[in-house]
């Protein structure tokens, strides 16, 4: 696998430390922290979809939380009345915690757990205010008032 080395990019860009700190993460992910196996899908323009392999769980065993863009995801097996003597143990049981971040205005809007998959609905809503807006050129528009002659403001300034 190819590391890259972002450091030089911390030199001359500001804001975007975060970025760069999950680049440098991606090259240090353990083995053990891809699971339980997960799919991330892009279901439309604005629509995405997560599905986890979780066999053995129950929903009232995982939990789902979200806090501005960050989504966790987390499983404990609640504790058994009596402990099973397996022969052979393949099924994973093991309590997990996968956490995906997410884009602004990426919202939870559904879950649901069939055959062993956990399945998340994601939906992005760009509030209309900071959508990108079409402006037209060419129009006729009234600048009444307005000459932008600097000299005139410099004149009052020196008069005063």
């Amino acid at each position: 696998m190819r590391t890259y080395d972002v450091s030089p990019l911390f030199r001359s860009s500001i804001g975007f430390d975060r970025l760069f700190e999950l680049l440098n993460q991606a090259d240090r992910v353990e083995p053990s922290a891809a699971w339980p196996p997960y799919n991330i899908e892009k279901v439309a323009e604005d629509q995405y979809r997560i599905t986890m392999a979780v066999a053995g769980f129950t929903p009232d065993e995982i939990e789902l939380t979200q806090q501005d863009t960050t989504l966790l995801v987390s499983g404990q097996k609640a504790a058994q009345e009596g402990e099973k003597h397996y022969l052979y143990r393949g099924i994973a049981a093991r309590t997990f915690r996968q956490t995906f971040n997410l884009a602004e205005h990426v919202k939870v809007v559904g879950a649901s757990l069939e055959n062993g998959l956990l399945t998340v609905a994601l939906k992005r809503e760009v509030p209309e205010a900071l959508k990108p807006r079409r402006i037209a050129i060419g129009g006729t528009t009234a600048t009444s008032g307005q000459d932008n002659a600097p000299a005139q403001i410099a004149r009052e300034a020196k008069a005063a």
